[in-house]
């Protein structure tokens, strides 16, 4: 398999950062549901508990997946023309703009926050008497509701990907899951 993207379908890394992504965001996602469904529990609390570092690991590899994006954008598979590729676009920005907007919020709440912050066992910062109110309200506010919005384009991003494999039977699929018959 080739390493970068081709008109016809997606290379190595868009495929390695998109279901590293995919599989760090069903991570995250599961820990909250958990943390909803359970309660406090030892297995939340480890869950709960790794929801920084997985975060922090996301944002870095969420970055990455744009910059590789716009760097291989005239290399991609293009859209189909018409409405079905306009909404495809139109998607796929907004799943770039949440899965951006959400860690960037949580990463504001973490910095302006009191508690101590560390990632993956490294500290980083000691805890602090009062939160930075300026910086965290906006992140308070918005980061969950934003993240359950994610959760359900990610849905609608999967039913689509499924619609066409089994109902419209064409390759946008194989595109980013699919064997290389390069």
């Amino acid at each position: 398999m080739k390493l970068r993207d081709t008109p016809t379908r997606y290379g190595l890394i868009s495929r390695l950062l998109h279901w590293g992504i995919a599989a760090l965001l069903a991570w995250q996602l599961a820990g909250m549901i958990v943390k909803i469904v359970v309660g406090r529990a030892p297995i939340t609390a480890f869950w709960v508990g790794s929801h920084v570092s997985i975060g922090s690991l996301l944002l870095v590899l969420i970055l990455m997946r744009a910059i590789w994006a716009l760097r291989e954008r005239k290399q991609r598979p293009p859209y189909e023309s018409g409405p079905s590729g306009l909404f495809a676009k139109v998607g796929h920005l907004a799943l770039y703009a949440l899965v951006l907007v959400v860690p960037s919020l949580a990463l504001m709440r973490l910095i302006g926050g009191e508690r101590p912050i560390s990632v993956f066992g490294i500290h980083l910062r000691a805890a602090r008497e009062r939160p930075v109110e300026w910086i965290t309200a906006p992140a308070d506010l918005l980061h969950g509701a934003l993240a359950w919005t994610l959760f359900v384009l990610i849905l609608g991003h999967i039913a689509m990907a499924v619609l066409h494999r089994y109902w419209w039977q064409d390759d946008t699929l194989a595109r980013m899951a699919g064997k290389s018959k390069d």
